[in-house]
């Protein structure tokens, strides 16, 4: 029979590059919970609505790339493309959306979206993110931005570039789709590509995020958001600008960066890397005012970011290789499970090491604990095994000895 091969797009994550995924999550566990962040585990499969609502029915994510069927009810299921749509989900469902107060959430795990494959972005792909419910007010903005800088600080990850940009809100965005409009008006058609003849009409800034070279240079000129801004919007930005600022992160303003949805306003924000490509974004992240609502739940002031895992991975440098504390290596066919004792109880002490599971010689066993690196190597055959004692060798050194067991393991 032939062999089953993987999925185009999914990934197996052998070490060490699952061993960086791990060490990602410990430390946002480490980091987040020192802001008071409680970690939420939400379900991969979703109800479609909860996407074509959450993200938009316009975007290229709903139209093009989520992994939908129907299950055997007729109904309609999608594979979470994102995470943030089933938080706010599940803060309605469970009632907590009501109940006021400030919610911190994290969470962690695999996202789906059918598109071309490639560095740092799969079919398959790995999120952490976080969320805060119920508080608008820029602190919080600021916060969340300082603690995303905190976690890829601690992940080792500092040639990074933080940008930032004020979206407006519900009252000012209006007169600035509208100035964008009349720019694109008077722009030349052909300047503009299919796509971005479509958003201009139906979602203006959109245009801005077109990555099309000749999008770009044609929008060169066009309005900025941050001219358009209410005073309130205005004193909400810099406000977070003056936190960001006294703390010492490093920033720059990206009037450019937007998001295409109504319920995104205000602070947005962005981190890059030049070290990775083409997908030079590694995390990214707004307010999000308006989702809640949108989803069935009461006004609730939100902000959140997300972390691409293997974009961040790509980043990282390869871990270094387990501590191995002991090697255990057997002689005799007979002394097998005597080893494999002495092994667990070493294991019990705190120890990490391997034993061998089949009798070999003892320079073909030597020759593994070189290759595992371990401290000391451990030696047990037939006589060793009568005897109650055991050989210990120091690899550094060369020196062995003869020691009792149960005295040795007394000693630890």
């Amino acid at each position: 029979m032939n062999a089953i091969q993987k999925i185009k797009g999914f990934a197996d994550l052998f070490p060490p590059e699952s061993d960086k995924f791990t060490f990602l999550e410990k430390t946002a566990r480490e980091v987040f919970s020192r802001y008071g962040f409680g970690e939420l585990r939400l379900p991969i499969l979703e109800k479609t609505e909860l996407f074509s609502r959450g993200i938009g029915e316009e975007t290229d994510v709903v139209q093009k790339e989520m992994y939908t069927f129907k299950d055997r009810k007729d109904r309609s299921l999608t594979m979470r493309p994102e995470a943030t749509a089933g938080a706010v989900r599940a803060l309605v469902d469970s009632g907590l959306a009501g109940k006021g107060g400030v919610s911190k959430y994290f969470t962690f795990g695999p996202m789906f979206r059918y598109e071309r494959p490639q560095k740092g972005r799969m079919r398959q792909f790995h999120q952490i993110n976080a969320e805060v419910f119920g508080v608008a007010s820029p602190q919080a903005d600021a916060e969340l931005i300082l603690m995303l800088s905190s976690f890829l600080t601690a992940a080792g990850l500092t040639a990074l570039n933080f940008e930032l940009n004020s979206l407006g809100c519900h009252d000012c965005r209006p007169g600035y789709k509208a100035a964008l409009s009349a720019y694109y008006a008077s722009l030349d058609k052909a300047a503009l590509c299919a796509d971005c003849l479509r958003r201009s009409e139906t979602n203006p800034l959109r245009v801005l995020d077109c990555k099309v070279p000749e999008c770009k240079a044609a929008t060169a000129n066009a309005p900025l958001i941050t001219d358009h801004l209410c005073a309130d919007c205005r004193v909400h930005f810099e406000a977070v600008l003056d936190v960001l600022t006294r703390t010492g992160l490093t920033y720059s303003l990206n009037p450019r960066l937007v998001r295409g949805l109504d319920y995104y306003v205000r602070t947005t924000f962005e981190v890059t890397s030049g070290a990775i490509g083409s997908q030079s974004s590694v995390a990214g992240g707004g307010r999000y005012d308006g989702l809640v609502p949108l989803l069935g739940g009461p006004q609730v002031p939100s902000v959140g970011f997300a972390c691409g895992m293997e974009r961040l991975s790509l980043l990282l440098p390869e871990p270094a290789p387990a501590r191995c504390d002991f090697f255990l290596a057997c002689l005799d066919q007979s002394a097998l499970n005597d080893a494999l004792l002495f092994a667990q109880a070493l294991r019990d002490k705190g120890l990490s090491g391997e034993v061998a599971l089949e009798a070999k010689s003892v320079k073909s066993q030597m020759r593994q604990a070189g290759k595992l690196g371990a401290a000391t190597s451990f030696i047990l055959g037939a006589e060793e095994a009568a005897s109650g004692t055991i050989g210990v060798k120091d690899m550094a050194s060369g020196s062995q000895t003869s020691v009792d067991r149960a005295k040795y393991l007394s000693s630890l």
